[in-house]
C-alpha cells in the first residue's frame, strides 16, 4: 500500500490489478492467489524484469481481525488470574531485593511476555497425565519468577519457597532460573544461556520426528514450544539451525519470539525493525510467520485507513521511535506517530491522549495472541515462528514502561506500585502495599477453580519433569568377547574397537533399537561407514535420488526409518540432538542410548556451553572424542589436535571421562556405563576419548574391571628390586610408557610396574572425596584414595605420561605417596608424524626414561651422569625451547 504514495504513474491500472486480486482470493481462496502470484513472479523473471524479491509483508497482523479463530474462555476471569501472577512475580523478584543481600530478580522481561504464556498455560502447553506425554516449552530464562507465581497460584509452591527465590543452596528455595538439575520435578530444560533454548529446541522437535518415524514413540500433535527474545536472535545459535527444522518440515515446532524491541541496554534494532528481519530470514528457511503486532483497540483505525496512510506510518517508523512512543505517552505519541500526517490526525481526533497511550500491542492482546498460536496449531508442513510485539516493563509505570534501563529493575517505586494495584485491580491496600504481599485467592474462588480446571483438561499441571523412567537391560560383558580376547598380530585402533562395540550393540535384541550414533559429517573418517547401509541415515524425506556409490557394499543410504543422525558440518546441532536422545527418557518416556562420535578437539573447546547445559538437565549418554590426543592426529596441526578436552570434562560435575588405550578398557567403561544410566538410573553421562592409531590389542587381564572403572589398574607388575620406579600412562602414550619400562629394565637395570591410568579425573574425584570426609570426620579412621592405595606399598618414584597437558596429571600430585614426575603435551599442536611429535613435545619413551631417571637422581638412588648421558644417549636436546613457548 505505500508504493501508492510513490511513483504510482497511472493510479487507476493499480487500483484494478489490486481489486483483480481481491477478488480472486475472495472468490477462489488465498491458495488460488498465492499461485496466481506464483506465476507473476515466474514470468517476470523470465522477461528479465527485476523483482523486489522481498520476503517481508506490511508492518501489521498476520491474521487480519475478520480471519481470528475467537478465544473460547472467559476473558475477564483469566485478567484476573493473569493479574494476580503479575503481582506474585514482581513481590518476589522485590522481596528477594528488600534485604541487604540483594539477590536479583527480573520483572520486566516477564511483564512484557505474560499474555504470551498466559494462554499457552490456558490453552495450549499439555501436561503429562492421562497416559500421554506433555508438550515441552522452553521458557525465557529471565521470565522464571512468572512461572513460580503461576505454581504458587495453583498450590505446587509454598509462600516460604517463593520467599526463598534465589536461595537455593539449603534445597528449600526456587532456582533463579529454569534448571533442572536443582528443580528435577519441575523444569525440563535449562535456558538462561541465551540462544541455546532455541537451537535445542529445534533438534527435540527433530528427535521427536525421528523417534516417531521409528515407531519407538506415538507423537500424535505434541508441540515444541521455545520462547524467546527479538535481542536473543543475536545469538548465532538462536537462528543457526532454522534451515534444518524447515528443511525437515518440523510441523510440530514453534516459536515464539517477545518482540519487545529492547536488548538489554537499548533497542535492538533502534534504525530498523527487527520484526522484519526476523520475518524474512524465517520465511526464507521455510518457516510459517505470523505476526502479532497489534492490539484489538487498533482494529477500529484500521478499518479507518481506506488508503493505507496508517499503514504506511507503521512501515516506516523504526523501532528506536515505537520504544520512545511508549516510554514518552499518549501526547508524545500523537505529535510523533499520528501527527506526521495530517489525516492521520484527523483519524484520532476524537481520542484523549490516555486512549492513544492505550493502543495495545499484539503481545498484550489474549484474543490476538490466541488466534496466533491456534494457527500454528492448526499448520502442516513447517514450523511457524510467531513475531508478538509487546512492550518491556509493562504495567510497571512511568519508571519501568519502555525505558532502556528496565532490565536491571529489581524494585518499583512506591506510586509505580499503587498504579499497578489499580491497573489490574489487585486487592491490596496502601497499607499493605509496603510489605509488597503475596496474594492469593481462597481455593473456593471461581479463579482459583477455573484455572485449574483449563490445566485439567490439558493434562495436569505445567512445567513438569518426569522422573519415573524405564529401565534397561544392560548386556553382559561377556557379549562382547571379541573386544575382550584382544587383537592377536592385527592391529586397529581404538577407534575401530568402539565400532566393533557399537555393532554388537546394534544387535542387542533388548536395546539394539535404543542406540543412536550421531556423526557430525565424518562416519568414513571414523571408519562407521558400514553401518550406512545397516542402520540407514534418518531423514523425514527418505532417499528421492540413487546415491553414486549405490553398487558398493558400504553406499550412502538415508531412509525414513534410518537409525543414524548424521547432522552434517554441524557440532552446535549434533550436540543439540544428542542433548534430545541423552534426554528422551524423562522428555519423550523412551530411552535413548546415543554415541556422538566427533574429532575431540571440536567437541567440548566448541561446544562447551552446551555440554554445561546437558549435564543441568541430567542427560544420559556416551559422547565420544575420536581421534583424540595432541600427538595421535598427525598430519592435521594446531586447530585439530586436543590435549585439554579431559580438563574441560573435569569441570562437569556430572561428567564421567575416560582415555583408554586397549578394546577391552573401552568394552569395560560402555558396557558399565549403560550398566549404571539405563539400569541403574544414574544422572551421569560420559565422555571416552578414542584414537586412530593402529597397533595390537592385547586381551584383559584378570580381574582388571574394577580398577579399569575405577580409573587406574596394574597393566604390568616388574619385579622386585633395588632399582625400580612406577610408571603411569593412558591413551596412546601409555604404550610409550610402557616401552619405557623395557628400556628401564633392559638398559639400566632398572625394574618398573606400568599402570593404566584409564581416567585421571574419576582418581582425582575419588581422592578429593576422601579428602572431604578425613576433613570433616577427625575422629574417624582416616580413609585412603584410591590412587594413594595403589602406590602407597610400592617401590619408587611416580612418572605419569599423557597426550594431554600437564595439568592433566598433575591434578593427582598430592595424593601420590612418593617423588612425582609429569609428562605432558603443553603448547599449541603441529602437524608432523607422530613420532616427531611425541619428541617435539617431550612425552616419547625416551624422555619418559630420563624423567625416571632424574627422579631416581633426585631420591639418590642414581648419579647425575647417568642421566645426562642417557640424554646424550637418546639425543635429547637440553637447550630445544620449551614446546609451550615456541
Amino acid at each position: 500500500m505505500q508504493d501508492k504514495y510513490i511513483d504510482d504513474i497511472d493510479p487507476i491500472e493499480t487500483t484494478e490489478w489490486l481489486e483483480a486480486l481481491e477478488s480472486v482470493a475472495n472468490n477462489d481462496g488465498d491458495d488460488r492467489a498465492r499461485f496466481l502470484l506464483a506465476q507473476l513472479g515466474r514470468k517476470a523473471s523470465d522477461m528479465g524484469v527485476d523483482s523486489l524479491g522481498s520476503v517481508t509483508t506490511p508492518y501489521r497482523n498476520t491474521i487480519s481481525s475478520k480471519d481470528e479463530i475467537r478465544m473460547p474462555g472467559d476473558l475477564f476471569m483469566e485478567r484476573r488470574i493473569r493479574s494476580f501472577i503479575r503481582w506474585n512475580a514482581m513481590a518476589m523478584v522485590m522481596r528477594a531485593n528488600d534485604n541487604k543481600d540483594g539477590l536479583g530478580g527480573h520483572i520486566s522481561s516477564f511483564s512484557s511476555s505474560a499474555t504470551l504464556y498466559d494462554i499457552g498455560f490456558n490453552y495450549f502447553f499439555r501436561g503429562n497425565e492421562g497416559g500421554q506425554d506433555s508438550d515441552m516449552v522452553f521458557f525465557q530464562g529471565h521470565i522464571s519468577p512468572g512461572i513460580y507465581a503461576r505454581a504458587y497460584l495453583e498450590g505446587r509452591l509454598t509462600e516460604d519457597q517463593l520467599d526463598n527465590f534465589r536461595r537455593e543452596v539449603d534445597g528449600h528455595g526456587l532456582s533463579s532460573y529454569p534448571h533442572p538439575w536443582l528443580m528435577p520435578d519441575f523444569w525440563q530444560f535449562p535456558t538462561v544461556s541465551m540462544g541455546l533454548g532455541p537451537i535445542q529446541a529445534i533438534y527435540q522437535a527433530h528427535v521427536m520426528r525421528y523417534l516417531s518415524a521409528r515407531s519407538l514413540i506415538n507423537r500424535g500433535d505434541r508441540k515444541v514450544w521455545a520462547f524467546l527474545g527479538d535481542g536473543e536472535c543475536d545469538e548465532p545459535e538462536s537462528l543457526g539451525a532454522i534451515a534444518l527444522a524447515g528443511r525437515e518440515q518440523l510441523e510440530n515446532l514453534v516459536f515464539v519470539i517477545n518482540c519487545n524491541l529492547q536488548r538489554l541496554d537499548g533497542p535492538v534494532r533502534g534504525n530498523g525493525k527487527i520484526v522484519q528481519e526476523l520475518e524474512g530470514v524465517f520465511r526464507g528457511a521455510g518457516w510459517n510467520v505470523i505476526k502479532c503486532l497489534w492490539g484489538r483497540h487498533w482494529d477500529p483505525l484500521f478499518e479507518k485507513d481506506e488508503h493505507g496512510l496508517l499503514q504506511k506510518r507503521m512501515d516506516e517508523v523504526c523501532d528506536g521511535e515505537l520504544q520512545n512512543f511508549k516510554a514518552n505517552g499518549g501526547a508524545y505519541t500523537r505529535e510523533h506517530f499520528f501527527g506526521k500526517y495530517p489525516e492521520l490526525l484527523e483519524m484520532v481526533k476524537d481520542m484523549s491522549d490516555d486512549e492513544i497511550m492505550n493502543l495495545n500491542r499484539g503481545g498484550h492482546d489474549p484474543y490476538k495472541v490466541y488466534a496466533a498460536y491456534q494457527q500454528a496449531m492448526n499448520s502442516t508442513g513447517r514450523p511457524t515462528v510467531i513475531l508478538a510485539q509487546t512492550v518491556k516493563g509493562y504495567g510497571t509505570g512511568k519508571s519501568g514502561e519502555a525505558k532502556n534501563d528496565t532490565h536491571s529493575m529489581k524494585k518499583v517505586a512506591i506510586d509505580d506500585l499503587k498504579d499497578f494495584r489499580d491497573r489490574f485491580s489487585i486487592p491490596l491496600n496502601d497499607e499493605q502495599l509496603k510489605e509488597v504481599p503475596y496474594y492469593r485467592p481462597s481455593a473456593e474462588s471461581p479463579e482459583m477453580k477455573y484455572m485449574l480446571e483449563r490445566r485439567k483438561k490439558l493434562g495436569g499441571f505445567y512445567p513438569v519433569r518426569r522422573n519415573e523412567v524405564q529401565q534397561l537391560e544392560t548386556p553382559a560383558l561377556e557379549a562382547f568377547s571379541n573386544n575382550l580376547k584382544g587383537s592377536g598380530e592385527r592391529e586397529l585402533s581404538t577407534q575401530m574397537s568402539l565400532n566393533r562395540v557399537l555393532n554388537t550393540l546394534v544387535k542387542d535384541k533388548n536395546i539394539g533399537e535404543r542406540i543412536v550414533p550421531i556423526i557430525p559429517d565424518e562416519a568414513r573418517t571414523f571408519g562407521m561407514e558400514g553401518m550406512f547401509r545397516q542402520l540407514g541415515i534418518y531423514t523425514s524425506e527418505g532417499q528421492r535420488y540413487v546415491p553414486h556409490d549405490s553398487d558398493q557394499i558400504m553406499f550412502y543410504k538415508e531412509s525414513k526409518t534410518g537409525q543414524i543422525l548424521e547432522e552434517g558440518i554441524n557440532e552446535a546441532g549434533a550436540t543439540s540432538a544428542w542433548i534430545a536422545c541423552a534426554t528422551s527418557y524423562a522428555n519423550n518416556n523412551c530411552p535413548m542410548i546415543p554415541f556422538y562420535i566427533f574429532y575431540s578437539m571440536f567437541g567440548f573447546q566448541r561446544v562447551m556451553d552446551l555440554i554445561w547445559a546437558a549435564g543441568d538437565m541430567q542427560a544420559r549418554g556416551f559422547l565420544i572424542g575420536a581421534t583424540a590426543g595432541r600427538t595421535t592426529l598427525n598430519g592435521e596441526g594446531l586447530q585439530h589436535q586436543d590435549g585439554h578436552s579431559h580438563l574441560m570434562a573435569q569441570m562437569i560435575p556430572n561428567c564421567v571421562s575416560y582415555d583408554p588405550t586397549y578394546g577391552y578398557e573401552l568394552t569395560v567403561i560402555v558396557q558399565d556405563g549403560i550398566r549404571r544410566m539405563y539400569h541403574e538410573g544414574e544422572n551421569r553421562f560420559y565422555y571416552i576419548t578414542t584414537m586412530n592409531e593402529n597397533y595390537s590389542h592385547p586381551e584383559m587381564p584378570t580381574g582388571a574391571e574394577e580398577g579399569i572403572i575405577k580409573g587406574m589398574y596394574m597393566l604390568k607388575e616388574g619385579k622386585d628390586a633395588e632399582l625400580k620406579v612406577q610408571l603411569m600412562g593412558c591413551g596412546t602414550i601409555l604404550r610409550e610408557v610402557e616401552e619405557a619400562g623395557v628400556i628401564l629394565r633392559e638398559e639400566y637395570g632398572i625394574e618398573s610396574d606400568v599402570w593404566s591410568t584409564t581416567s585421571i579425573n574419576e582418581l582425582r574425584r575419588d581422592a578429593q572425596g576422601v579428602e572431604r570426609y578425613n576433613l570433616l570426620h577427625p575422629e574417624a579412621e582416616p580413609q585412603v584414595a584410591y590412587v594413594t592405595e595403589c602406590l602407597k606399598d610400592r617401590q619408587g618414584p611416580v612418572i605419569a605420561a599423557t597426550d594431554y597437558i600437564r595439568l592433566y596429571a598433575d591434578q593427582l600430585r598430592e595424593y601420590i605417596p612418593a617423588r612425582y614426575k609429569v609428562l605432558g603435551t603443553d603448547g599449541y599442536g603441529r602437524s608432523d608424524t607422530r613420532a616427531k611429535l611425541r619428541e617435539f613435545f617431550e612425552v616419547n619413551r625416551y624422555y619418559v626414561v630420563v624423567a625416571a631417571l632424574r627422579a631416581l637422581q633426585e631420591d639418590g638412588k642414581v648419579e647425575a651422569s647417568v642421566v645426562a648421558k642417557a640424554m646424550q644417549k637418546f639425543n635429547l636436546n637440553p637447550e630445544k625451547p620449551a614446546p609451550w613457548t615456541v
